[in-house]
């Protein structure tokens, strides 16, 4: 997936109960220690958040911040994850988006909304493009 790392955001494509997908474009940070590692993040009572609770199997492509995709879409692997890996995940955010992310989360405090990170690996056999 190292056609996405040089990008600054990712288009996720998740999929609904009857198999059409939904394209979301997304801040994303990667992990340095785990090639082929991103994460990204959403407010938990999201639509995307309960798709890829529901199926793992989503679609990723880098695009422009309006979600014009960049490249070829990859097959990929969606998990939701906390603890220790998800805070992890919100460093590496919050470095990649300085200041942006930290503003937005500022204007945040007054919403109160829980936030979920998922994890995102290339689905085992992806040839790259779907």
């Amino acid at each position: 997936m190292r056609q996405i790392a040089g990008h600054r955001y990712i288009n996720l494509e998740s999929f609904r109960r009857d198999g059409k997908g939904v394209k979301t474009p997304l801040w994303f940070a990667a992990d340095p220690a785990v090639p082929d590692r991103f994460y990204v993040y959403s407010t938990a009572d999201s639509f995307k958040v309960k798709r890829v609770r529901r199926n793992p199997k989503v679609r990723l492509a880098p695009c422009t911040m309006r979600g014009e995709v960049l490249g070829d879409w990859i097959n990929a692997q969606a998990e939701i994850v906390t603890g220790p890996e998800a805070a992890k995940a919100m460093r590496l955010l919050d470095r990649k988006y300085f200041p942006w992310k930290q503003v937005l989360g500022f204007f945040a405090l007054f919403r109160k909304r829980d936030h979920t990170v998922i994890r995102l690996r290339p689905a085992e056999g992806s040839a790259g493009s779907a």
